[in-house]
């Protein structure tokens, strides 16, 4: 039996795993003294702040799996980049046109639009370049044919049948009468296939010898998780204050959006997104090793922002 995930030092783990992280990423990112600045200074600024929710599910879900500590390291930097390269996309005006991210000025504010698509561009690009090139401390476990698989899954999740697909899905459905399914198809593709990707590249950079069943069941508990992810993000756009959220509260009902409170109600929503909170808990109840993951996974079942 694995020990209980409250008893596990969640503080302790996260600031060890977020200083490899943000030296790496720092390590990752073009200086501002490189040319061009201007386009190197909102790259820094779309890849600042936020809560590393996916870096650490990388690092949770490669703990468990058995992945080399450098491997998750650079899985982790990459699709970090990936997230915030689609921010910074999403909040241009011809998406979400939303000034404020992560209590900051949106890229395209502090700059201008063409610098914010062209810095979104350069994240993504950036987050396949890391993973390709190897640091010279890597673990060399983490060889060419992991690396070639962990590029072809972050591709997956980032891309038309993943996350772009269900911003396109998102941008068309504004507005509009569309069912549950519907709902929850978007939602999976936007935002929960780029979670779901954590896990998936956790075991591709852990290599071969990965339990099969483990795999299934870690797997299983963050498509559960995406989709709650995003039912949560929708009720705080309705509850949460623009300061705590540090993006624009309220933005979905102003633009239309279809989201499961305004589909469901409030009160089935939450019953729906708790209930996938706990199904997630009950696939990693009793799996030695998961005590990270449940941790942090409880930590964002939390979470108000």
């Amino acid at each position: 039996m694995s020990a209980p995930a409250d008893t596990f030092d969640l503080a302790a783990w996260r600031e060890k795993q977020l200083a490899r992280f943000d030296a790496r990423q720092n390590a990752a990112l073009p200086t501002e003294s490189m040319l061009p600045a201007q386009l190197h200074a909102a790259m820094r600024h779309g890849a600042s702040g936020g809560k590393r929710i996916r870096a650490l599910l990388v690092q949770a879900c490669g703990e468990l799996l058995g992945a080399p500590e450098s491997a998750r390291d650079a899985c982790a930097v990459a699709i970090e980049l990936i997230h915030a390269y689609s921010l910074v996309h999403d909040d241009l005006p011809c998406m979400d046109d939303d000034a404020l991210r992560r209590g900051q000025p949106t890229v395209h504010k502090a700059w201008d639009e063409a610098t914010a698509v062209l810095a979104g561009d350069a994240l993504q690009s950036l987050a396949f370049e890391h993973l390709a090139h190897p640091l010279a401390d890597d673990d060399p476990a983490f060889d060419s044919a992991r690396r070639l698989q962990c590029i072809r899954l972050l591709a997956q999740a980032a891309g038309s049948r993943g996350m772009c697909g269900g911003q396109m899905l998102d941008l068309q459905a504004e507005h509009q009468a569309i069912s549950v399914a519907e709902l929850e198809a978007l939602h999976v593709h936007k935002t929960g296939e780029l979670i779901l990707g954590c896990a998936r590249m956790a075991a591709a950079a852990a290599g071969p010898k990965v339990d099969a069943e483990v795999r299934e069941r870690v797997e299983a508990a963050l498509k559960r998780l995406g989709l709650a992810f995003q039912i949560q993000d929708d009720l705080l756009d309705g509850e949460a204050d623009t300061e705590t959220l540090g993006k624009t509260s309220g933005k979905d009902r102003i633009a239309g959006k279809a989201t499961f409170p305004g589909l469901l109600g409030v009160p089935e929503a939450r019953n729906r997104m708790q209930g996938l909170y706990d199904e997630a808990r009950a696939l990693l109840a009793g799996t030695p090793g998961t005590e990270a993951l449940r941790a942090l996974l409880d930590n964002i079942a939390a979470r108000a922002a």
